[in-house]
């Protein structure tokens, strides 16, 4: 599998959200080769604190596929997600999740994200969902600088 292709995409619903007046966040789920969907950062589009990149992607891909029940499929997402992120992750029971910028690339970009490593999340939960780290982490963690070019501001 073609990981840095998937992070691309990834990256691309990252800039669409930022486009759009969003955070830098991006996500794409993928089953047997083909994209099944992306989403971006959507919190201030929503009004919603829980409508993070990886959330709207899990949405778009169920239904997209007509199930709740993604099992088969791997996320490419643009920074390491949340414990909440990562909860519905593994509540949608996709299989992986590649991970770009850590949480304290963003962190450093000025978000609040808990820093509980999603390794932990999973240990701690005794999730079946692999969590793989450093799929084109530089171009990830790039996407806050550009966010903040963007908005002419800190975040």
């Amino acid at each position: 599998m073609n990981h840095d292709h998937w992070m691309k995409l990834a990256i691309e619903q990252a800039r669409k959200g930022i486009a759009s007046g969003q955070s830098p966040f991006g996500a794409v789920v993928v089953r047997a080769g083909k994209l099944v969907a992306g989403g971006h950062n959507e919190v201030w589009k929503r009004t919603d604190p829980t409508a993070h990149a990886e959330v709207v992607c899990i949405q778009n891909a169920a239904r997209a596929l007509a199930t709740i029940d993604l099992a088969g499929c791997e996320m490419y997402t643009t920074t390491e997600p949340c414990p909440m992120c990562a909860s519905a992750i593994h509540w949608s029971k996709l299989d992986a999740v590649y991970c770009g910028a850590t949480i304290d690339d963003a962190e450093k970009a000025g978000f609040t994200e808990l820093t509980l490593p999603i390794e932990e999340v999973y240990r701690i939960g005794k999730s079946r969902t692999r969590a793989v780290r450093g799929v084109l982490p530089r171009e990830c963690a790039e996407l806050f600088s550009e966010w903040k070019a963007a908005r002419g501001r800190a975040y």
